[in-house]
């Protein structure tokens, strides 16, 4: 197992539990001792845990704390590959469609960068960057430009002014949290402003969301849950989050992430068949 997929389990059992003890990680991951406490040292130095004697603890953050894109990229990848293999089921030949900056909608273009004759509107440079190198030759890339934050998103007055005459058959849109009272959510205001103009420019919004995202509170709401057409998330969601997220979204849809390296083939479930008319939405 490469370090990176370590430290990925590592911080996935922390955010289950709020804790974890050297030893029980020692016998999960199968490694020594030593290479257990190299990646909790790790972690530490990068601000995704707090290191204490026999162990770590997670980092409380705050509504405005936003990580960079390098620190939430080694967070939860089988769960996302996972969401995002499920959510390029979606995409089709011929469409429009906006995507959002973040590690869920990265992966997320890596499956479709091959599907012939997409327009792909994007704030994200990572986005951008896997079109421009992988994508297919057919595929049109329109990025927004604006000011960039920590996590390469392209945002502000720029960003939100070159959307506004666009209009696009759906908007792939990775969050930062997910609650009932607070809906979709970002630590970073512009952000928030930037992916709403995306919602307003959509016809449907499908929401890319790890179960790591439920309860969770951004400095400002995106979005009602009511609003997403579909969120994709994994099956570590609780049964009451599950059942909450149910009730709010049109269409929710489970994927349990593979556990080793079969991660082009997760298993799906949907919670609640989506009987809204595809055409519905976002004006």
């Amino acid at each position: 197992m490469l370090a990176a997929q370590r430290r990925g389990r590592i911080l996935a059992e922390l955010s289950r539990d709020g804790t974890v003890r050297v030893t029980d990680l020692v016998e999960l991951l199968g490694v020594s001792d030593m290479t257990v406490r190299r990646d909790l040292v790790a972690l530490h130095r990068d601000g995704l845990l707090e290191k204490v004697h026999g162990g770590a603890l997670a980092v409380a953050e705050p509504s405005s704390s936003e990580p960079g894109f390098a620190a939430k990229s080694v967070q939860r990848r089988n769960e996302k590959e996972a969401i995002a293999a499920a959510a390029a089921e979606l995409v089709h030949t011929g469409m429009a469609i906006a995507v959002s900056a973040g590690t869920t909608t990265h992966a997320l273009t890596e499956h479709i960068a091959r599907v012939p004759h997409l327009t792909v509107v994007t704030n994200s440079v990572w986005v951008a960057d896997v079109l421009h190198r992988t994508g297919d030759a057919t595929t049109s890339v329109l990025l927004t430009g604006g000011l960039r934050t920590p996590s390469d998103a392209l945002v502000g007055p720029v960003a939100v002014s070159s959307l506004r005459s666009l209009h696009v058959d759906a908007f792939f849109m990775g969050v930062h949290g997910m609650d009932v009272r607070a809906g979709f959510s970002t630590p970073n205001l512009l952000e928030s402003e930037t992916n709403r103009a995306m919602i307003e420019r959509s016809r449907r919004l499908i929401v890319l969301a790890d179960s790591s995202k439920w309860g969770v509170v951004g400095l400002s709401s995106m979005a009602a849950l009511s609003e997403a057409a579909v969120l994709v998330t994994d099956s570590g969601l609780s049964a009451h989050a599950s059942g909450a997220l149910a009730d709010h979204v049109g269409e929710l849809v489970v994927v349990d992430p593979a556990d080793g390296d079969d991660l082009d083939s997760p298993r799906l479930g949907s919670a609640r068949p989506d009987t809204d008319d595809l055409g519905a939405g976002h004006a």
